[in-house]
Formats: structure tokens, sequence, C-alpha cells
């Protein structure tokens, strides 16, 4: 059996010579981004997506992490993280499967045959077992908002909550709350 880090080589270079296009983060093959497109006959047709790829350094006994760069509405992707819920990748992963199968089967069957019964959007889950025709109008807006294929090429710019304000984002009225200066 070869070792772990030959394998992640070879399924990272058979993923690179298939049809998807990986950029690769830093030097290493451990973290890349995958551009993967909505299946046919799914409302996440025409979408674009942005997936981060992280291999663990056991892989391919461990299964990689897996997450959405940009938008999507699905009942099983987290909306904010970009969090996959997807059985075959969190619990039943084997060393069997690899980097291409997680792209030409596991992540399309995940949207085409979404699981609102074990959610990570709820909203989402709720939506689509009560409304379908609602639900897959919303997909379709998010993939023309979020996930066009000029969004895959882009990187989103991460803000954090407590980040200082730039000068021309922030109006300082302390002469009017303090009022004029004692001489």
């Amino acid at each position: 059996m070869s070792s772990p880090s030959k394998r992640r080589e070879m399924d990272l270079m058979k993923l690179m010579m298939s049809d998807y296009k990986v950029d690769i983060i830093n030097d290493g093959m451990q973290e890349f981004y995958v551009h993967f497109h909505g299946p046919n006959d799914s409302p996440y047709h025409g979408g674009a997506w942005k997936i981060r790829v992280e291999l663990p350094d056991s892989y391919p006994y461990k299964s990689p992490s897996i997450g959405f760069i940009n938008k999507i509405y699905h009942p099983n992707v987290d909306e904010m993280s970009g969090s996959v819920c997807l059985d075959v990748i969190n619990q039943t992963w084997s060393p069997m499967f690899d980097l291409v199968n997680v792209f030409e089967v596991f992540l399309p069957q995940l949207l085409l045959y979404p699981n609102p019964s074990d959610p990570l959007n709820g909203e989402a889950a709720a939506l689509m077992m009560r409304d379908q025709t609602a639900y897959e109008q919303r997909v379709k807006e998010y993939c023309q908002k979020y996930a066009k294929q000029e969004d895959v090429g882009a990187v989103p710019e991460e803000k954090s909550s407590d980040e200082e304000l730039s000068e021309d984002e922030y109006d300082s009225s302390d002469d009017a709350v303090a009022g004029p200066v004692d001489p």
C-alpha cells in the first residue's frame, strides 16, 4: 500500500487532469480550491462554486474537509460557513474513495437529492419541505446572486466585526458632542 502522501499527490493529480480547475493554496498539496458547477437537471444548474478542500495528514484513511466558499442555498450546507453535511464524507468515508469521487459523484448527488431531515440550514430545509417550487426559486436566486462564473475567480474578502473603519467610513462628530474648547 502506498503512503498517504503519495496517495494525496496521486489523487490531486487525477483531479487536476479531470475537468476541474484546481487552485493550490500555499505550496503544499493539502489545501486547495476546486471550481465546481451545479449539475444539469437541478435548480443549481448554471451555478459555479469555489470549494475549499483540506486533506488531513492521514488522507485517504480520513476524509477530506469540504466547504463552499461562495454562498449556496441548500439544506445540507451551512449558509455562513459553507460546511457540508454529507454522510459519505463525514461518517462513511473509505480509502476506496478519491477526490474525483467527491466532485463527480458525492457533491452532485448532494445537490440533486438534498436531505431536509438532517439540515445545516434549517430555513432551506423548512422551505423545501413546505413549498418545493419556492425552494427551487430561492436556489436559482442564490445561483444568480452568488454563484456566477466570475464569483468563482474572486476570493471573498473576510471582514471581522472588530475591524477598524477607514477615515472615509468613520465620520467623527466629537466636536459637536464636547462643544468648543475652553481657552
